[in-house]
């Protein structure tokens, strides 16, 4: 019989395995730094892929990759007007995630942040 370090309440109330395999794949498409940026961004406002693109200093088709990998996540939404595509943020627990982030590895002047080494 194997000894765990949890009681069966501890036990009962971790997230199953499969579950914990989808965050993961979602963390996996989040963990890119242009990727980060933008949903940064657009945590403050929708933007359109041309200003998302500059923002990061990538070409708008590879601005476009990043977006469709996190909106086939589900993690954001666009909606089209004219011949722009506007993204905004879907998940609200990417706010969250991004505070994370900006504690640990934030600019100490930034509200909230904290520098690391």
């Amino acid at each position: 019989m194997v000894e765990t370090c949890l009681t069966k309440e501890e036990e009962a109330g971790l997230i199953p395995v499969e579950d914990l395999e989808r965050a993961a794949g979602c963390l996996r498409t989040i963990a890119h730094p242009h990727r980060l940026r933008m949903i940064q961004i657009l945590l403050l406002t929708p933007c359109s892929v041309g200003k998302l693109a500059e923002a990061c200093g990538i070409p708008p088709n590879v601005a476009s990759e990043h977006l469709r990998l996190l909106k086939d996540r589900g993690l954001l939404v666009c909606r089209r007007e004219g011949r722009k595509v506007f993204y905004s943020v879907e998940e609200p627990a990417l706010a969250s995630i991004m505070t994370c982030v900006r504690k640990r590895f934030g600019c100490k002047d930034s509200p909230g942040g904290e520098a690391s080494d």
